[in-house]
């Protein structure tokens, strides 16, 4: 049977998370804080280190997707000295992370290849999206960069899901949304394992979004390799 489907990752795959670095030292420097670092690989080497130790809390269901965010927040403050702020209440700390975002989304920006292939796939596909993220989070920011009109409601986060990719359950809820069997069904994502393995083996047609073109050896048979998005409908035939 055809694919009749599509489910995307987001980050990394529809949106750019490349700016991320301008924006994290755009922030310290406007709150005078980038000085207290040896220099910017420092402060962006801690704020990634921050940014994975508390996202895969939240990814375990330990912590909420807000709280993952005030986590780190009190943390940074706390490792670089910063006593007065270091214990901010949960209001303070929301509030300060909410500063970071306010630049964050000033610089977001989708791949330029995704807005043209969704536009391409649109007519002849059903299209959703499975994210290990929240919800909300993930909708407010498709809808800043124009892409959430491809969707609508058909967004399957591991928040309200309850399960994090690779598990199987999360690829088969995004399927369930769009009212199809696994097997009528392609995920396409950045990461290897996470992404294509992971769909691949909860029996839907896995696709590694490969930019790099990095085609690392051992690739499994059931995932296929494109290197851009203008890629994928031809590889869909």
């Amino acid at each position: 049977m055809p694919i009749r489907g599509l489910l995307f990752d987001v980050d990394d795959t529809l949106f750019d998370s490349g700016s991320e670095a301008a924006s994290v030292l755009a922030y310290l420097r406007m709150r005078g804080l980038l000085d207290r670092f040896g220099d910017s690989a420092a402060a962006l080497g801690l704020w990634r280190e921050l940014k994975e130790r508390h996202y895969a809390r939240f990814l375990n269901g330990e912590l909420t997707f807000a709280a993952q965010q005030r986590e780190r927040t009190r943390e940074l403050l706390a490792r670089i000295g910063t006593s007065t702020e270091g214990g901010l209440s949960d209001q303070e700390a929301s509030a300060w992370f909410a500063g970071y975002q306010t630049h964050r989304h000033a610089t977001r920006a989708p791949f330029p290849d995704a807005e043209p292939a969704l536009r391409k796939l649109a007519p002849g596909f059903r299209l959703g999206v499975v994210s290990n993220s929240s919800t909300d989070h993930q909708r407010r920011k498709l809808d800043g960069i124009g892409l959430l009109p491809y969707f609508g409601d058909r967004l399957i986060c591991s928040d309200q899901h309850g399960a994090a990719k690779p598990a199987a359950s999360i690829f088969l809820a995004g399927c369930t949304a769009l009212g199809l069997q696994p097997h009528e069904v392609a995920y396409i994502g950045d990461n290897y394992e996470t992404d294509a393995v992971g769909a691949h083996r909860a029996g839907l047609h896995g696709f590694w979004l490969d930019r790099a073109n990095t085609n690392a050896a051992g690739v499994d048979t059931g995932v296929r390799v494109i290197h851009s998005l203008d890629e994928l409908q031809a590889a869909l035939t």
